[in-house]
């Protein structure tokens, strides 16, 4: 039950994810436009005023016009007895204008200051704002009349700040319109950029539970393209990695597999007695030669596994590796006889220390393990070399570089680029060349990468190969 419930609350959570990126981005881009309405409208509400009040005093300046060509009219010829069309009284009405007939004995409008009065009666038109007894601001138009007169129009600003409110009530519908469809091109648009994100999530899933025959198509704006490419790009490396996993698995069984073989095989018999005696001695050196292959094969493993920790430790002090070389060069030149193999060594001129920061211990393993691969591949009469550089040229000038060459078969191009992968070479030429466990070189790149330096190899097939060994120098 408690497994059952796990998966359904992993579905839940990832149900809520897989709406999140839609709602969030509905959520942003209504913000977003929200934010762009707000500041639209403050920022059009002064403009939108302007323009009402300029219009506003544009159709009083030409109901003043109109006023004044009437009264100058009726004046002139003294007919009519209205002052004013009804039509135009109703308009006057409507837009709330109130009108004066002004002159020097009819005195002046309180709306109209004493120097706008004589600026009128001296013939000059008048446009100007003013107040109302009770504050009210006021659009002033004023125009002379034959006559010595002068027509007064008075009209409350607050009627301009009804057109104000009806431009601005159309230009909120408007941004409000604006905002829905933000809101509904958002919807579709993060609709449409989640769908790929969702086809990678739903691989990467099936990646982790295991399989690996995921192609993701890139699709969608390039970064989310990228994404696709990065997970195809990791699911070719898990097939790769995992393939060469396999590789060295299957490669470490059959090793195992050889001396347990005999092993189990010498010890059955020895059990039912049926070996004679004189061969019990024989017998027993070859369970010991087994157990040893058994055992080193066992700790090289152990040593791979412990380099991959986080807690492996390196005794790094100052050692002297023209000594250390010098030391593993007489045991080598031992086994080397063994075999009719040659051994030379080669060391920097002068008998000064040279003094790498290492554990020495490990530098002895990288040593063993380069000298074993090496004796292993030549052929009798052939020489084993172990070179001691300085030379900046060589050695970077940081670093005092160990060499080991042999006069083998070499490696082509292709087995450099995998000469350091654990079992790489093995599995490539067992059967064909002598060959071990496929630990040894994994082990030498990997203690000397510890010990911040590297290894690095080069080859030329059918002359030989040389192994190179970095170490950083100790400072002066």
């Amino acid at each position: 039950m408690s497994g059952d419930a796990h998966q359904v609350g992993s579905g839940t959570s990832r149900s809520s994810r897989r709406s999140g990126i839609v709602l969030q981005t509905v959520l942003l881009a209504s913000a977003i436009a929200a934010i762009a309405v707000l500041v639209a409208g403050l920022a059009a509400a002064p403009f939108v005023r302007a323009a009402a009040e300029t219009e506003a005093r544009g159709s009083l300046a030409t109901l003043a016009d109109v006023t004044t060509t009437f009264v100058d009219r009726r004046d002139s010829t003294g007919r009519g007895d209205r002052l004013l069309p009804r039509a135009l009284q109703q308009i006057l009405t409507q837009e709330q204008v109130t009108g004066y007939i002004v002159s020097a004995d009819l005195g002046r409008p309180p709306e109209l200051s004493e120097r706008d009065l004589a600026t009128l009666l001296a013939g000059g038109s008048i446009s100007t704002t003013g107040q109302g007894p009770d504050g009210e601001p006021l659009l002033i138009e004023a125009r002379p009349v034959i006559g010595g007169k002068g027509v007064v129009l008075v009209q409350p600003l607050a009627v301009a700040g009804q057109a104000t409110g009806v431009f601005l009530v159309r230009i909120v519908s408007a941004l409000a319109l604006g905002l829905l469809i933000a809101v509904v091109i958002a919807y579709f648009a993060a609709r449409r950029l989640s769908r790929p994100l969702r086809a990678a999530r739903d691989v990467a899933h099936r990646m982790a539970e295991g399989e690996r025959d995921q192609m993701l198509a890139p699709r969608g704006p390039a970064e989310v393209a990228d994404i696709a490419e990065a997970l195809n790009a990791l699911n070719a490396a898990l097939v790769s990695s995992e393939g060469r996993q396999r590789e060295f698995l299957l490669s470490v069984s059959h090793e195992l597999r050889t001396p347990l073989t005999a092993v189990k095989g010498y010890g059955e018999a020895l059990a039912d007695g049926v070996l004679p005696a004189d061969e019990i001695t024989g017998v027993g050196a070859t369970v010991a030669s087994e157990a040893q292959r058994l055992d080193r094969l066992v700790n090289d493993l152990l040593d791979l596994a412990r380099l991959g920790a986080v807690d492996f430790h390196f005794d790094l002090t100052e050692v002297d590796l023209r000594e250390l070389i010098v030391e593993a060069g007489q045991v080598w030149r031992d086994r080397c006889a063994r075999v009719d193999v040659g051994f030379e060594l080669q060391e920097p001129s002068g008998s000064g220390e040279i003094l790498v920061q290492a554990d020495g211990w490990r530098v002895r393993q990288i040593i063993d393990n380069l000298a074993e691969n090496a004796l292993r591949v030549s052929p009798a009469g052939s020489t084993i070399v172990f070179a001691l550089h300085t030379d900046p040229a060589l050695s970077g000038g940081r670093f005092a570089v160990l060499e080991v060459r042999d006069a083998g078969p070499g490696l082509s191009p292709q087995d450099l680029a995998i000469a350091f992968e654990p079992g790489a070479l093995h599995e490539r030429y067992r059967g064909v060349r002598p060959v071990g466990t496929g630990l040894g070189l994994a082990l030498v790149a990997r203690l000397a990468s510890g010990m911040d330096g590297s290894a690095t190899v080069t080859s030329t097939p059918g002359e030989g190969t040389s192994f190179w060994v970095r170490l950083p120098l100790v400072d002066r």
